[in-house]
């Protein structure tokens, strides 16, 4: 029986980088750890610290690939609960242009495009010239390791493939620039975003121990709307399990987040990584899989946690997202919607953008305009916001006309009558998870939802 090696590898998400994933070694042998992650593909970044960063946004499955052949050579392995909890992440790609691949199939393709993308970037295959064949990026290149082959690539990133091969640089070139007489350009193509990104996770960076967060105060109460923001991402991750006809999927920037109902007419779209007054969020509702849209609303990423969670909840509980269309926005729909502050006695006014409900403490507001209300595409005729200033308020919750009085009803509920918690000291930030992912689903703000895809 061979001696353990003194190699202990701790891998975690990347501090910057969605789907990236870092190495830190530690041990007497951490050397043998580093050859055997670099020949898997990883990067040095710093001193003991390695990462990986594709093209494919796959690093959390390949990471959890070199761990089983790290632990096999004896060497010690510890995967942190966040970066577990992106290994076992399921999610679909969306408007994936090979519909009928499998997962693992898709896997193989985005693995092939890795390749071409390391070979390029290591100096094995040298670009010659490139051009645009109006869908995507073509290029001619030959490989300096293989004898001289020279190919000919189609795509970008994930999707790159060999189109074809030549015999000779000659051949290829000729062939190259007849189809592309017109938009040949000499080298390589500019860079994508993504292989941008990736460049960016790899380069180096100091690791330094964390500090310990500075003292805190206990969380105080406080209304519902002037409650922490929380962390959102991991609103929605809750809301996912606990509601399984909800179906997750994730857009290839990895920028957004979709939740879409298996009636195809409800669609929850979370921007990730968004701050303070930005739109996080965006909820759309549809009579049919394919007819326009009936009502939407918007939150800004510093909408409090409780707030969320109701408006959630709210959408959880069966055709919650339901409305008549082709109604004008009424008088009796406007009381049911706001009963709840009038009788909390938040004070109701006139003002030169219709009417508003003001919380006793003057800290928060919901506001009708009425102007507004014939437009059903309308973005904000219903505001429900909080801060001193209602011009520039902290957070804000924006609906379309036929949002449906239960749900505004709900919202002022919250509002007139719960409580949420606050940090004093620091001020608390809204924390957004790393989540992980090109080709993006059409926005939620487009007149249909999306097909489905496998």
């Amino acid at each position: 029986m061979t001696d353990p090696i003194d190699a202990h590898v701790r891998l975690d998400t990347h501090p910057t980088h969605p789907s990236a994933v870092q190495a830190v070694l530690t041990g007497s042998q951490a050397r043998v750890a580093l050859t055997a992650l670099e020949a898997a593909g990883w990067s040095v970044a710093a001193t003991d610290v390695l990462v990986l960063a594709r093209i494919d946004h796959e690093e959390p499955y390949w990471a959890a690939d070199t761990a089983q052949h790290l632990i096999a050579e004896g060497i010690t392995v510890e995967i942190t609960p966040r970066l577990q909890e992106a290994i076992d992440e399921e999610w679909t790609w969306v408007n994936y242009p090979m519909p009928w691949l499998t997962r693992s199939e898709i896997r193989e393709v985005s693995s092939e495009a890795q390749k071409i993308h390391d070979d390029i970037r290591n100096g094995h295959l040298l670009i010659h010239a490139h051009a645009h064949d109006g869908h995507t990026t073509i290029a001619v290149g030959t490989y300096l390791h293989q004898g001289g082959k020279s190919v000919y690539l189609h795509g970008e990133d994930h999707l790159r493939q060999v189109a074809d091969t030549f015999d000779s640089l000659a051949s290829a070139l000729l062939a190259f620039e007849e189809t592309h007489a017109d938009g040949t350009r000499p080298g390589p193509a500019p860079l994508t975003d993504t292989e941008r990104a990736a460049i960016a996770a790899r380069s180096v960076f100091d690791v330094t121990a964390s500090k310990p967060d500075p003292a805190r105060r206990e969380p105080e109460t406080v209304p519902v709307y002037l409650a922490d923001a929380g962390d959102h991402d991991a609103l929605l991750d809750a809301f996912l399990d606990k509601h399984r006809q909800f179906e997750k999927w994730r857009t290839w920037s990895d920028e957004t987040t979709h939740a879409i109902h298996e009636s195809q007419t409800l669609r929850i779209e979370h921007v990730h990584e968004t701050q303070g007054r930005e739109t996080a969020w965006t909820v759309a509702a549809y009579e049919t899989p394919v007819s326009d849209r009936m009502w939407h609303l918007t939150a800004t990423s510093a909408t409090p946690a409780p707030v969320l969670q109701n408006l959630l909840n709210h959408l959880a509980d069966g055709d919650g997202w339901d409305t008549v269309i082709g109604v004008p926005v009424g008088e009796r729909t406007v009381t049911t919607a706001t009963q709840p502050l009038t009788e909390a006695g938040w004070k109701h006014t006139l003002t030169g953008h219709g009417i508003r409900w003001t919380s006793p403490d003057g800290q928060a507001g919901v506001r009708f305009d009425p102007l507004t209300a014939q437009a059903p595409q309308s973005p904000a005729t219903w505001t429900i916001c909080a801060g001193p200033d209602p011009d520039r308020p902290t957070w804000a919750i924006t609906a379309s006309p036929h949002t449906p009085s239960s749900l505004l009803a709900d919202l002022s509920e919250s509002l007139a009558h719960e409580t949420g918690t606050r940090q004093t000291q620091p001020a608390s930030e809204h924390r957004t998870r790393l989540a992980a992912s090109l080709p993006s689903v059409p926005a939620v703000t487009t007149g249909r939802p999306a097909s489905r895809s496998r």
